[in-house]
């Protein structure tokens, strides 16, 4: 890839929302002002702005949307017929398709125009681990 496209590889080691926002900066120092996208590169997790300064925020949000999207071997979600590859594998599309997996971001100065409470992050719907990309590209004068 160039200097305007790359890749952040993540980690995960279950459900939770992941900060990647050290990463993202780290890949735009020196890029200049403009736009980038992020997109993650799978159906089964997606990517938030949210609230770094309270934990609590990423514990509540995930608690709701387990919540909302309970495992395929609840009762009300017998309705599911994706179930080959685990209970958590449907609900984790679903809440894929309810959440962004593409991001735009301002970017001023190699940095992104984010508020001061703001963080990137991979939510991972999945209960085992996973390796996932996240594919970025950089649209600007850097």
């Amino acid at each position: 890839m160039n200097d305007r496209a790359g890749e952040i590889a993540v980690s995960t080691k279950g459900p939770g929302l992941y900060d990647i926002t050290d990463e993202v900066c780290s890949w735009l120092r020196g890029k200049g002002d403009g736009v980038l996208v992020l997109m993650i590169r799978h159906t089964s997790a997606s990517l938030l702005i949210q609230e770094n300064a309270d934990p609590d925020v990423q514990s509540d949000l995930r608690a709701f949307f387990d919540r909302l999207v309970p495992p395929s071997d609840r009762a009300e979600m017998a309705y599911l017929r994706h179930t080959s590859e685990g209970p958590d594998d449907m609900p984790a599309h679903i809440k894929a398709a309810m959440m962004p997996v593409s991001l735009s971001i301002p970017v001023t100065d190699g940095r992104p125009v984010l508020g001061v409470w703001q963080g990137v992050y991979l939510f991972e719907h999945r209960s085992g681990p996973h390796l996932r990309c996240v594919a970025l590209s950089f649209l600007g004068n850097g």
